[in-house]
C-alpha cells in the first residue's frame, strides 16, 4: 500500500477520529509503521478508550481497502485525500480539514475561486425564498459556485436556482454518497452529480447520523470564500456554519428579515454581531 492508500485504510477504521488520525500521522509521517505496531505501543500512542482501540485494531489488520477503493470506483466515487496537490486550498488552510474527501461529479470545482456557501432554515418563508432568487441568480450568472448541504428548505433552493441557471454547485452530505440523505432529495443529488459536484467526508455506505452535520457545516465554511445565510431561528445549524466561517477567517452575509418572524431571528442577530447586511448580490459580488 502506498502512503494515500494507507491513509484512506485508516479513514476506514471505527474508532480513529480526525484527532486520532492526526496523532498517528504526528507519530509516524510517512505511516511506514502502520501495520507493524505493537498493541501497547498503540495504548501509549493513542488515548483512547480500550473499547475504540479494540474496534480499530480490528479494523486497522482486517479491512481489504483496496477491494473497497475498487468498489468505489465501479461506482464513480473518487477519494481525495490531504496528501493530494488538488486538494482545495481554501479547505487546508482550516484547522481541522477532512483527511479524506469521497466526491462523485466534476472534481475540478474545487479549483474554482468564487466560491459562496450558502446556508438557512429546513423550513423557509416565501420571503426568504424570493430573496434567494434575487440575490443568488445574477452571483450564478457571474460563475460563483455555490456550495451548500444538500438539505431541505434553503440549501436545496439554492442548488436548485444554481442548476436552473446552467451554474456550478458543491453539494456537501453529512452521511456518506451511497446513502444519500434526506431520501426526498435523491433526485436533487443526482443532478448535482450530472451537473455539479457532491461531496462527503463520510465513508460512502455510512447513513447520516446527527453528529455528521456540524462536521459537514465546517466543510461547507472551509471550502467557501464566504457563507451567506439566508434564514435561520436563533439556534440553528446554520449558525454553527456562520461561527465556522469567522473561525475559518471567511467573509459571512446575512440576509435581514422582519423581527417578529422567527425565522430571521438568527439572521438579524448575526446583522447586530458583524455579519455583512446583504440587500442585493452587489454587497457579496463587492467583497469578493
Amino acid at each position: 500500500m502506498n502512503k494515500k492508500e494507507k491513509l484512506i485504510h485508516l479513514h476506514h477504521c471505527r474508532g480513529a477520529g480526525w484527532k486520532t488520525i492526526q496523532t498517528i500521522i504526528s507519530n509516524d509521517p510517512s505511516l511506514s509503521s502502520l501495520f507493524t505496531t505493537k498493541r501497547h505501543e498503540w495504548v501509549k500512542m493513542l488515548s483512547i478508550p480500550s473499547t475504540k482501540l479494540n474496534l480499530f485494531l480490528k479494523d486497522l489488520h482486517s479491512l481489504n481497502t483496496i477491494d473497497k477503493l475498487k468498489r468505489y470506483e465501479d461506482s464513480q466515487i473518487h477519494c481525495l485525500t490531504i496528501l493530494d496537490e488538488d486538494y482545495p486550498f481554501l479547505l487546508r488552510q482550516i484547522f481541522d480539514p477532512p483527511w479524506v474527501l469521497y466526491l462523485k461529479g466534476d472534481k475540478k470545482l474545487l479549483t474554482k475561486r468564487n466560491t459562496l456557501g450558502v446556508v438557512g432554515t429546513r423550513k423557509p418563508t416565501s420571503y426568504g425564498l424570493e430573496a434567494l432568487k434575487t440575490i443568488l441568480s445574477p452571483l450564478v450568472q457571474k460563475k460563483f459556485i455555490i456550495i451548500s448541504g444538500v438539505a431541505a428548505g434553503v440549501d436545496a433552493e439554492a442548488h436548485k436556482i444554481t442548476l436552473g441557471e446552467g451554474g456550478d454547485t458543491i453539494g456537501v452530505l453529512g452521511g456518506g454518497l451511497m446513502q444519500i440523505y434526506p431520501k426526498a432529495n435523491i433526485p436533487l443529488a443526482e443532478e448535482i452529480i450530472k451537473k455539479g459536484l457532491l461531496i462527503s467526508e463520510t465513508l460512502p455506505e455510512m447513513r447520516a447520523e446527527p453528529w455528521m452535520f456540524p462536521l459537514r457545516n465546517r466543510i461547507i465554511s472551509g471550502l467557501s470564500r464566504g457563507v451567506f445565510v439566508v434564514e435561520a431561528k436563533e439556534k440553528s445549524g446554520s449558525l454553527i456554519t456562520a461561527q465556522a466561517a469567522l473561525d475559518h477567517g471567511r467573509e459571512v452575509f446575512a440576509l435581514p428579515g422582519n423581527v417578529t418572524s422567527p425565522e430571521s431571528q438568527g439572521t438579524n442577530q448575526l446583522i447586530s454581531e458583524g455579519a455583512k447586511l446583504v440587500l442585493s448580490y452587489k454587497q457579496i459580488e463587492e467583497e469578493f
